[in-house]
């Protein structure tokens, strides 16, 4: 899913295939913006995709714990809360950004759930150790390919920051018409 197909008809096809970057300086304002939004569109949606990815491989780390005879006692389900909080209390740094919410939810919640269609996360007490890794694996495989594809779609949309700010600063665009409301006639 996360791997751009050349040609491609997705998102992320689109916004990764060379012609999305290719001769900017022929582009207007408007269409700069217009790609820039796509980009921040997709990366907030691989970001999603990741955050899922990582709190399915949380769950199946937390129960391969909970099977250590130190941890007897604790039911997964009694753990969850703790399992899914993030345990960082500090920030992590300034990040990116992003003024866009995940638009495919759905999408992405059923693309994670696909990445270990073997049931392992419908129940993970009844799988097998062996099962248990094997889905971190597999897991932790497809999330290191979602990082790489968000990484290369963060690098396209500041692409197109940096255009936009190379015109700015060259007085080729007027930072007062962005702020300027839009009137419809």
């Amino acid at each position: 899913m996360t791997k751009p197909i050349p040609g491609g008809h997705r998102r992320v096809d689109r916004v990764l295939a060379p012609e999305f970057v290719a001769d900017l300086a022929a582009l207007d304002l408007n269409e700069i913006r217009s790609r820039r939004l796509l980009a921040e569109q997709e990366e907030a949606d691989l970001s999603f995709l990741r955050r899922m990815l990582h709190g399915r491989i949380d769950i199946v780390r937390a129960e391969i714990a909970r099977r250590d005879p130190a941890n007897a006692g604790r039911s997964l389900i009694d753990s969850l809360v703790e399992i899914l909080s993030d345990p960082r209390p500090e920030p992590r740094g300034l990040g990116r950004h992003v003024s866009v919410e995940p638009t495919r939810v759905d999408e992405h919640r059923r693309h994670a759930e696909q990445a270990i269609s073997d049931a392992v996360m419908s129940d993970v007490g009844a799988r097998t150790p062996q099962e248990l890794d094997a889905a971190i694996v597999s897991l932790t495989r497809h999330e290191h390919e979602v990082s790489e594809t968000r990484a290369v779609v963060q690098k396209v949309a500041d692409v197109f920051s940096e255009e936009m700010t190379r015109r700015y600063q060259e007085g080729l665009a007027d930072v007062e018409s962005v702020l300027e409301p839009s009137v419809e006639s």
